[in-house]
């Protein structure tokens, strides 16, 4: 059975101004369930999760300074939000929903978290609307567990996962691909292991091109026994953020690979939906929605 994490905070904790891209928390698991793609049993709550799995990730004293909400000023302005205990506490619960998907993806060989893709995460800041890395989190949390040792991330929202590159810099265990906008934010990159930044513009075939040269050979060299894939969809042409021209079905296909790879070498992934900034809602909802109808026909 498809696991999807969702928690009404994840829609509920937004200051006004950010509120209109965070729709999709609201609407997609809708869609989803009325056209018959999932059912509330497909659906997982998570919790305020354990902090000693943050701490394998984060800093103490930024953790503990997000908590009590001392972060200071010139640092918090980085993050984008007026920093609440609401948001902190959706970081937290967002990052329980990536763990908790893991073990289903374990079980399953794929889950899902609505929220997450918070790769902007430092391991000693936040930036750009991510306080937290779920999907760093959820790589030690596997680790920790004994339940992975190498672990592939798979990052192909239209921003570089800088976060998620200086948080396993110098670890061999965890492998950290990005292909991603070269003229997107983050301005001033970190370096992955594989960095493929891509000209303003680029098209379906030249990014599916790309994808399919790249990532069976990468699966190939890294061997890993985990795989994270943040499948934001903010690679597409109408993306107010992006600088990338997919089409809503060159998304689709892209989305389709990456599954069906997974799939096809039986490793199990663990998607976070990431960034989707599209002026028309209907746009975002179909992109993600697509993401979630291919993990079952393929899975399931």
């Amino acid at each position: 059975m498809l696991k999807i994490a969702f928690h009404p905070i994840y829609k509920h904790s937004l200051p006004e101004g950010h509120r209109f891209p965070m729709l999709k928390y609201d609407l997609l698991p809708q869609q989803l369930v009325h056209e018959g793609t999932c059912e509330e049993a497909n659906f997982f709550e998570p919790e305020i999760p354990n902090d000693k799995y943050i701490l394998a990730v984060h800093d103490a004293e930024y953790f503990y300074d997000l908590l009590n909400i001392k972060i200071p000023p010139k640092e918090a302005r980085k993050i984008g939000f007026p920093l609440t205990e609401d948001l902190v506490e959706r970081e937290r619960i967002i990052a329980d929903g990536t763990m908790k998907a893991c073990e289903y993806a374990m079980k399953y060989g794929v889950a899902m978290n609505i929220a997450g893709g918070t790769h902007h995460a430092y391991t000693n800041r936040g930036e750009a609307f991510c306080m937290l890395n779920d999907q760093a989190i959820g790589a030690r949390y596997l680790q920790t567990k004994k339940l992975a040792n190498k672990i592939l991330i798979i990052d192909l929202d239209v921003h570089q996962g800088n976060g998620t590159a200086e948080i396993f810099k110098d670890d061999n265990s965890v492998f950290t691909f990005s292909m991603h906008g070269a003229s997107n934010y983050p301005f001033k990159k970190e370096e992955s292991d594989l960095d493929i930044a891509l000209k303003k513009g680029t098209n379906d075939d030249e990014y599916l091109t790309i994808l399919h040269k790249t990532l069976p050979k990468l699966i190939d060299e890294v061997q890993p026994d985990f795989i994270f894939y943040l499948c934001g969809v903010d690679v597409v042409e109408s993306d107010k953020l992006g600088t990338l021209a997919l089409s809503i079905e060159g998304c689709k296909k892209r989305d389709e690979f990456v599954l069906q790879t997974c799939f096809d070498h039986k490793i199990p992934v663990q998607c976070s939906m990431g960034g989707g900034y599209s002026e028309d809602i209907k746009v975002i909802i179909e992109c993600h929605a697509n993401t979630f109808r291919l993990a079952q026909q393929i899975y399931f």
